[in-house]
């Protein structure tokens, strides 16, 4: 039996299950050199978004320095609570406002935030980007019965850890951000379907470095679920770890993590059209006054 297998959970709740190495590339892609360690790669990342959105404001409002940039940056981010990280990935990717334009984003709606129903938050938290995706990373580890897990999102073309429990520093430092595609967050992220690793030790879906990192952190199978949106954009994935090997986790446990990565999907599509276009809203207007327009 196969150390790794997929399924969907369609509408019309059909199963399907295949190996990872019938998915082309899935085991054949390089891994980040291993030379490179972990905090130092992470710094590059990270930096790598922020210095592109430091470049597209210098460029778009004639800036004096990207040092400007990034306090303006950091400000919309402070004043409505979006992450540096997110905020930047955002304004790097979004199209940008007409010239001379005062609002970015003129007459668009706004709605309240979507339901949650299995997540156990408060009516005061269900807006709350940190206090969802610690909710959406319990659910799953509720459901799985395990206490080790993280969630990532997807932004700028990789998958950025967010959340976590049950789970050693060097883990975290490893897996802080995944762009390669020999783990099963990123399979799970490439087919938009749910990934079971049965046991990390066999499953060819891994290099060696990450198989390594993940068993000495004591988990010797895991599970990953795509967060999406309506439109089917890839919003993220949430994944759980467990001690011992797995078989096909049973199909109540498959259909309320589908159910919770719809869900969770789109209030992450909510949250990137409303409380982030505020932030760019703020920024274009604090930009353009910079610079006296």
């Amino acid at each position: 039996m196969s150390s790794l297998s997929e399924r969907r959970l369609p509408a019309t709740a059909a199963r399907r299950e295949t190996d990872a190495t019938d998915a082309p590339g899935a085991a054949s892609q390089a891994a980040p050199a291993d030379a490179a360690p972990s905090h130092s790669r992470n710094r590059l990342l990270a930096h790598a978004t922020v210095a592109a959105a430091q470049r597209v404001l210098v460029e778009r409002y004639r800036l004096a320095s990207p040092d400007e940039g990034f306090a303006l940056l950091r400000r919309a981010s402070q004043t409505h609570n979006v992450k540096l990280h997110t905020l930047a990935d955002a304004l790097a990717s979004s199209p940008p406002p007409p010239d001379g334009a005062a609002v970015w984003f003129p007459g668009r709606a706004r709605h309240g935030s979507p339901p949650l129903p299995d997540l156990e938050l408060d009516r005061h938290a269900s807006t709350q980007h940190g206090a969802v995706l610690k909710a959406a990373l319990h659910r799953a580890l509720a459901v799985t019965g395990t206490s080790m897990g993280n969630l990532q999102l997807a932004e700028g073309g990789v998958l950025r850890m967010e959340k976590h429990a049950g789970l050693p520093r060097r883990f975290t430092d490893f897996f802080t951000f995944v762009d390669h595609a020999t783990t099963s967050c990123s399979q799970a992220a490439r087919r938009q379907c749910q990934v079971t690793v049965r046991d990390v030790a066999t499953a060819p879906v891994f290099d060696e470095a990450s198989r390594q990192v993940i068993l000495d952190a004591g988990s010797r199978a895991c599970h990953s679920v795509p967060l999406l949106t309506d439109d089917g954009r890839l919003a993220g994935i949430v994944s759980t770890h467990h001690a011992r090997t797995l078989s096909d986790l049973p199909r109540a446990q498959y259909e309320a993590l589908e159910k919770m990565g719809r869900t969770v999907g789109r209030w992450l599509s909510w949250h990137r059209r409303t409380l982030v276009l505020d932030a760019l809203e703020h920024l274009h207007g604090a930009a353009r006054a910079a610079v006296g327009a």
